[in-house]
């Protein structure tokens, strides 16, 4: 099993959180409200702990359940702390009108989050695709990007521990596409599906 470190308190990190418990991994919590970070870990039981905010995470993956914005600044913040750590990233930088990503550019919170990230660190994309309430009660297909052949292995393990299929759609610079299968998500939530009770996945077809 996996040793985890969420940052954030919000409702993914408590779903990755009870997930993360359930299938037998140590997690452990950090906010900048400690009083909330306590207080998930309290929910989340099974010997979850509370870290100090900008201290070096006990957990091995470490990660961002932060909005969009807030993802590459605390990257910054930790600094070295998150030396030697995997970072996962899951956010969606949609604009305003949900019809588009907040970047123009063919980048992504995650190629961002590298760039300041220190020596040591890799980062993978991962969980933005699924719609929290699917992952909190389905079992849908994870995708996740990354550059580091051995930090992918460890987060698909992590997935894995969940239930969950992880499918590895290639290096980093495809998390520019799986923002974009994130926002498709949305839309399709909206539009042609019409409800939030789906995922994108991947059927096989063998002869």
């Amino acid at each position: 099993m996996s040793s985890i470190t969420l940052i954030g308190t919000g409702n993914m990190a408590r779903t990755i959180g009870t997930l993360a418990v359930a299938g037998g991994n140590t997690v452990e919590v950090m906010g900048r409200d400690r009083a909330k970070a306590d207080d998930l870990a309290d929910a989340l039981g099974r010997g979850t702990t509370t870290g100090e905010w900008g201290a070096v995470p006990a957990g091995d993956i470490v990660i961002t359940a932060l909005l969009y914005d807030g993802v590459v600044p605390v990257v910054t913040e930790y600094g070295d702390a998150l030396a030697g750590k995997v970072i996962v990233d899951i956010s969606n930088p949609f604009n305003a009108a949900f019809d588009g990503l907040a970047h123009s550019e063919e980048t992504s919170i995650a190629q961002e989050a590298a760039k300041v990230a220190p020596a040591g660190a890799s980062v993978v994309k991962a969980f933005n695709t699924i719609l929290r309430g699917v992952l909190e009660k389905g079992r849908p297909d994870v995708f996740f990007a990354g550059d580091n052949a051995q930090a992918k292995a460890g987060v698909a393990a992590f997935i894995e521990s969940l239930g969950l299929r992880p499918l590895d759609v290639g290096g980093l610079k495809m998390a520019h596409w799986l923002e974009g299968m994130g926002l498709i998500t949305v839309s399709l939530a909206g539009n042609g599906v019409g409800h939030g009770d789906f995922a994108l996945g991947v059927d096989e077809f063998t002869s």
